[in-house]
């Protein structure tokens, strides 16, 4: 059996080597390191996979929530509402901007956002409200949308963890993650479903007037080169890293459903352990499993980890403390039972291996030593 990983890069890159390789030295060979013509044709075969009007790359996931913010003219002061269960790329560019991130629960079973913790959030001050796409699976992006439209706010989507997600509404029309807001952004670091072998990022919007904004902003302010419009930063998608993602994006839908298999495994394999509650799906959403997070009962979590780690089986705590009680965004006022159901999604979620390059072999000496650990406990 192979050394188990969380995510297998190396034999993924040697099952595409040979496209991988001649995407590489093509770059090198033709020497455009810095806006190649790779850049330009990743952009349109996103574009045209996603069904989206405008891909603008840039630097990284995290650029581009902040791009897309400051295209939108979201100004010092205002109010923007995400969930206190996530990476914190998501609440630092709203802090960084001189906003008031507000922070909302995420819902106990999908742990996507609340869509009433959003209601109740809403005020005056609110101009934007972004929700994450979280461990695969969309946010319920229709009544969030609704909301949006009730109050005159823009919706950010953070689908950095959701590519090629598929939102499905009640007339039973689907979109693809990051394309239903305003706008929507995304990852491409390297163990994101869609990934490249380095930073990378991207914005996607269907107005047109805004993708040029973006566009601007993310190019130092230009339209025209040494003329500045708008005042902008340096964050743009190297060319290596565009001629990767393309040969990636051919790949994208089976290295999702591959992802899906083994969550499938999973939910086979531990339907009939009471400690363990299995990932809960959205309804209105496919489900990519960028993680596999399970919630273990009864404070075992920190235990199982452990005895995980002494098998030589990596998991992962996404993520181990919530948001308001980070010592740099104290200033923000939260007390520490402020948030409940965050507290306790932060004691008991755990993520186990999920990649495209997973074996039976190693499925079933995890699956087996997770329930040999909770036979012990009897």
């Amino acid at each position: 059996m192979r050394e188990i990983q969380m995510v297998d890069l190396k034999t993924q890159y040697e099952r595409l080597k040979p496209d991988i390789d001649n995407a590489i030295f093509s770059v090198i060979n033709a020497s455009s390191f810095i806006r190649g013509p790779g850049v330009k044709l990743f952009e349109g075969e996103l574009r045209e996979y996603l069904g989206v009007r405008n891909v603008v790359s840039c630097g990284n996931g995290t650029d581009a929530l902040q791009i897309t913010m400051m295209s939108l003219g979201l100004k010092p002061g205002d109010e923007v509402i995400t969930t206190n269960f996530t990476f914190i790329a998501t609440l630092e560019t709203v802090a960084l901007l001189g906003m008031k991130p507000v922070i909302v629960e995420p819902d106990p079973g999908t742990f996507n956002i609340s869509v009433e913790g959003i209601a109740r959030a809403i005020t005056g001050k609110t101009r934007a409200i972004i929700p994450v796409h979280l461990f695969g699976q969309c946010a319920r992006m229709d009544e969030i949308m609704k909301l949006a439209a009730d109050n005159k706010l823009f919706v950010i989507e953070d689908a950095a963890q959701a590519a090629g997600a598929d939102y499905i509404f009640p007339d039973g029309t689907r979109k693809k993650a990051g394309t239903i807001g305003t706008a929507g952004t995304t990852s491409f670091f390297p163990s994101k479903n869609l990934g490249c072998y380095g930073d990378g990022g991207a914005v996607f919007t269907n107005d047109d007037e805004l993708a040029s904004k973006i566009r601007s902003i993310a190019n130092h302010g230009m339209k025209v080169k040494y003329h500045y419009n708008d005042i902008g930063v340096n964050s743009r998608l190297d060319t290596l890293q565009a001629e990767i993602l393309r040969v990636k994006l051919k790949h994208l839908d089976s290295f999702n459903r591959a992802r899906q298999d083994v969550a499938a495994f999973y939910d086979s394999s531990f339907s009939g352990c009471s400690q363990i509650e299995i990932p809960e799906r959205e309804d209105n959403s496919t489900h990519i499993f960028h993680q596999y997070s399970i919630k273990v009962r009864n404070g075992l979590r920190d235990e199982l980890k452990k005895y995980l780690q002494e098998h030589n089986i990596p998991s992962m705590v996404y993520y181990p403390g919530p948001l308001h009680m980070q010592k740099a965004y104290s200033y923000l006022g939260y007390g520490e039972n402020d948030f409940p159901v965050t507290t306790r999604l932060c004691r008991e979620v755990l993520s186990l291996p999920v990649h495209t390059e997973m074996e039976h072999d190693q499925l079933k000496y995890i699956t087996d030593t997770v329930l040999e650990f909770f036979e012990k406990q009897k």
